[in-house]
């Protein structure tokens, strides 16, 4: 199709590259975010938050700060729970190993009697503006006593330590197992070969381009609240507002327009947008809140964090016989409402791979700390499993002496073997892993790395090549809404509850109903950001769930629409029922040119009152699709870097991906969710870590400081698919978000160790910075 043809003209379905529609707005700088919304007469808020990482709250001498010029209120957390305000929700069913429940320790919107971090908001000012509220926020006076600080998960569950909740002895909140202990205890017992290796997941900042925001306003009339912020679904983010307030669903409406990136980290509530609430329905007029930068280091949640002793147990030939993981996850000082999740639940059903591991033992200790508390990061203990996994197995065949790729080949699933129940509670359905391994191979020109390595050695530089096969179990689809409206301009209108934040659902969604309804791509408007268009709930956007939860409720929306507008096509159209077909978004009489298309049948139904009883009187449909279960997205990654041993800097020189996705609805926007995850993976394991200091100060706590990944930092990425349909959902489909990550954090990394083994680096932890390269090259060569 030429390039210049109109948009408007153009129709695509499932598997065609659709453009993203919501581009041209947001790259001509139309984007609505929450920080672009305001409210007549709105105030500000600004939260005090706690310089130090532990210490009780022995008196708030707010005096000053409430007569200064332009100050309406000056908030502790002794106010909010005077009003019964509830906490900040962490509702996993999770049990420890011994059968008790996850300990959930109190987290209120603002502090009350202790602080347990440094970033912890105490109090709030709200004043007439920004400049006021922030004027005045230094003349509140905290009497705050020290106490010691806990930044590590180990040091924290250690003997004698400071204990950070009461109810949590040891500070461990969850003891958590998966596996057969005694099975893997046996196959350790008579293994040929038993590799150990100790892993250090680092700790990140989540860094979304759009800083989180709120803008509440408060009706007394109804005693309604309506919230403008950032959120990965508006239905779950209104519920969780409602049950923090104790009122009903109805009595909160969430509006998320565009949002600006999230990666797990705006799915669940905050103490910000409580805060504007609360304030708003105090003061009776809206109430604005906006982080800084600096503020979102201390205040949105971290991921990662997390460290693992992995070993692996193999026979005389190399088949693996069992797994052992051990370790703790890094809660920081609250649960957030995933927080214990991504380093349990999550990791420990990932762990299996693409590989046959007849047993595997997974246990990790859940500690608190005295810092920013964690949760989901895109992949959310997908990806780290996959590090886990990997490094552990270029490990084993470094000690055994055997080739990486065929020591990962003769442990590999065969398709034969689906479905294939994994020894971790989950069964595949699909997936041809030896296929997409030789793809990848062969696309990376594995046979001539030794030629590109001896060429970087002639120049004096260390040349590396890592491989790293991956399988993700996506969230399952939950229940998720799909509402079709058909409008008086012959448009349709499609509202269902995922949310997008930068990830491109408007043109997949308008694909998946084009493609079954054969609605014109450019008349299908998708809609995300209202609660109160989703009265019936939604389940958002997480987990690599959206298109496989979005997708099933668009087909059996559309499967209604078809069934509705087939009894009144064979009234209109004088046929018999079962000479009525439906294609190409038309009801035809089967070997006849009596037809009607489907949005003509629509404004019919719209502007005729004389069709008989019995007949729908609109195509309008609403589903709350049911659950599908986890797909199983898989691939192999490739990549060679360069190291410079003289100042230790690392450049990706190759990239090669193959990846099964199922059946692809938008192959740009694959490719891009892939691209992304590759940086972020890249990004992790060369240049990123959150740091704090023995006395918990973040050291890390700005751009300064905090190293992101850049273009530069990038090379070409070779991009393909071997789609393998999925079995367990309507559409095909495999989610694709969070793949790219899951095959990055390993492969860089083992390439990376891969070029040092050449120097007798045996050990290194993420990130891998030009200062640590440079270290442990001096230290291997005994300088």
């Amino acid at each position: 199709m030429p390039d210049d043809t109109p948009l408007e003209t153009m129709k695509f379905g499932i598997g065609q590259p659709a453009p993203r529609t919501e581009d041209p707005r947001l790259l001509t700088g139309r984007g609505k975010y929450a920080d672009d919304y305001s409210a007549p007469g709105q105030a500000y808020a600004w939260l005090i938050r706690s310089a130090f990482a532990h210490g009780d709250i022995r008196a708030i001498d707010r005096t000053d700060a409430a007569a200064a010029p332009g100050v309406l209120a000056v908030y502790t957390g002794e106010d909010l729970r005077a009003d019964d305000l509830g906490n900040l929700p962490c509702n996993m069913p999770l049990k420890s190993r011994d059968g008790s429940a996850l300990v959930t320790p109190p987290r209120p919107a603002l502090a009350v009697d202790r602080v347990r971090h440094v970033g912890d908001p105490f109090a709030a000012v709200v004043a007439e503006t920004l400049v006021q509220a922030k004027d005045a926020a230094e003349l509140v006076r905290a009497d705050i006593a020290p106490l010691p600080a806990l930044t590590e998960a180990a040091d924290a569950v250690a003997d004698g330590a400071e204990l950070l909740w009461d109810m949590a002895p040891g500070n461990v909140c969850l003891d958590f197992f998966l596996g057969d202990e005694a099975a893997v205890d046996a196959a350790f017992a008579r293994a040929a070969h038993v590799t150990r290796i100790a892993l250090a997941n680092t700790r990140m900042v989540v860094n979304a381009m759009e800083p989180r925001a709120a803008v509440a306003e408060y009706d007394p009339s109804n005693g309604r609240f309506t919230l403008h912020v950032p959120s990965q679904g508006v239905a779950g983010f209104r519920n969780a507002m409602a049950g923090l307030f104790g009122v009903a669903p109805d009595k909160v409406r969430v509006v998320s327009d565009d949002v600006g990136g999230s990666f797990g980290m705006k799915g669940m509530a905050y103490a910000e947008p409580a805060v504007t609430m609360f304030a708003a329905r105090k003061l009776g007029r809206p109430v604005k809140w906006c982080a800084e930068r600096t503020e979102s280091f201390l205040s949105d949640h971290h991921g990662r964090a997390s460290e693992i002793e992995a070993e692996l147990a193999l026979d005389a030939d190399g088949g693996f016989l069992a797994a052992r993981f051990t370790g703790y996850g890094d809660m920081g000082a609250y649960l957030t409402a995933m927080g214990p999740a991504p380093p349990t639940m999550v990791t420990s059903r990932n762990i299996a791979s693409v590989y046959r591991t007849p047993a595997i033992a997974y246990t990790v200790k859940c500690a608190f700390t005295n810092t920013v508390p964690t949760g989901p990061y895109r992949g959310a203990g997908r990806p780290e499993s996959k590090y886990f996994l990997e490094r552990l197995i270029d490990q084993a065949a470094r000690e055994t002496g055997r080739d990486r790729i065929d020591l990962r080949r003769r442990n590999l699933i065969s398709p034969a073997d689906m479905p294939y129940d994994a020894p971790v509670g989950v069964t595949y359905d699909s997936g041809e892993f030896e296929a997409i391994l030789d793809k990848a191979v062969a696309a990376a020109d594995w046979a001539g790395f030794p030629e590109r390595r001896a060429q970087s050695e002639r120049a004096g530089r260390l040349r590396g090549i890592g491989i790293a096969p991956y399988l993700e179990t996506t969230a399952p689809a939950g229940a998720e809404l799909a509402d079709i409206r058909f409008e008086d301009d012959d448009s349709v209108t499609l509202i269902t509850g995922t949310r997008d934040f930068g990830t491109g659902h408007a043109a997949p969604f308008a694909q998946v109903l084009s493609d079954r309804l054969g609605v014109p791509f450019d008349r299908i408007r998708v809609v995300q950001n209202d609660s109160d268009l989703m009265s019936d709930g939604a389940g958002g956007s997480g987990g690599s769930r959206s298109a496989i939860a979005s997708g099933g409720a668009i087909l059996e929306a559309s499967e209604r629409i078809v069934d509705g507008g087939r009894k009144v096509a064979v009234h209109l159209l004088e046929a018999a029922d079962e000479d009525v077909e439906f294609a190409g978004g038309a009801f035809r009489v089967a070997g006849t040119d009596r037809s009607i298309a489907l949005l003509d049948l629509a404004r019919e139904l719209r502007e005729r009152a004389d069709l008989p009883a019995g007949l729908p009187r609109t195509l309008d449909v609403k589903v709350n699709h049911a659950t599908s279960p986890s797909s199983y997205p898989n691939g192999c990654h490739v990549c060679e870097v360069e190291i410079d041993p003289e100042t230790g800097g690392t450049r990706v020189l190759r990239y090669t991906v193959v990846d099964d996705f199922g059946v692809v609805i938008n192959p740009p926007i694959v490719a891009g969710q892939v691209h992304g995850g590759i940086a972020q993976g890249l990004g992790q394991v060369l240049l990123e870590q959150a740091v704090y200091d023995p006395e918990g100060q973040l050291i890390t706590g700005s751009y300064m400081d905090y190293a992101m990944p850049r273009a530069g930092d990038l090379c070409s990425i070779d991009f393909s698919m071997h789609p393998v349909p999925c079995t367990t959902n309507p559409l095909g489909a495999k989610g694709c978000g969070e793949a790219g990550n899951g095959g990055s954090l390993p492969v860089v990394m083992n390439a990376v160790m891969d070029a040092l083994a050449t120097r007798g680096v045996q050990r290194l932890d993420m990130p891998a910075t030009p200062c640590r390269v440079w270290t442990a090259l001096r230290d291997a060569a005994g300088g």
